[in-house]
């Protein structure tokens, strides 16, 4: 058994670095794409402090539309969260729609949030790009307002472009 629990004192950028290598470890060779969500969105939890949500939402096709996508729910950590979600609307739908990282310091500033959980300060979601398109989004938020830096998106970005052919 492994213990994937990282020293707390660690630089971030030598957090993300062993998150990433703990992510690598994980998935690599598992074709199971809920598997390979499921197992990083615990590491998200283990390795990320200050934490209240951290997972995933899918591309898929919006529901009872012939064409047109939306984010369906996938494998997360947390407390219950919205199932389906439009692209465009909050900052999981701005990210999907833009195909670019929406790190929010004040989620209640943000136009159009969307309130999973009221206890969510700030927001940090990151696109995982597969040939260019949108094929889920990684979501992390905190109950700190600003909890995200510069450092915690650059790293959660590598690790979207790491799963991006495992998921």
């Amino acid at each position: 058994m492994y213990d994937f629990r990282p020293d707390e004192s660690l630089p971030p950028a030598e957090l993300h670095r062993q998150l990433h290598a703990a992510a690598d470890a994980l998935t690599a060779g598992e074709p199971d794409a809920v598997a390979n969500m499921a197992n990083v969105a615990a590491l998200l939890w283990e390795f990320l402090p200050d934490l209240n949500w951290a997972g995933f939402y899918r591309v898929a096709r919006a529901k009872g539309e012939s064409e047109g996508e939306e984010l369906v729910l996938g494998p997360f950590v947390g407390r219950p969260a919205c199932i389906r979600i439009p692209f465009g609307q909050g900052v999981c739908g701005a990210a999907a729609r833009s195909g670019e990282t929406q790190r929010v310091e004040d989620v209640h500033a943000f136009p159009g949030h969307i309130a999973c959980d009221a206890a969510s300060r700030s927001e940090l979601v990151v696109p995982v790009l597969r040939d260019g398109r949108v094929i889920a989004v990684i979501d992390l938020d905190s109950p700190s307002p600003a909890r995200f830096t510069r450092d915690d998106a650059a790293g959660i970005e590598a690790l979207a472009a790491l799963l991006a052919a495992r998921i």
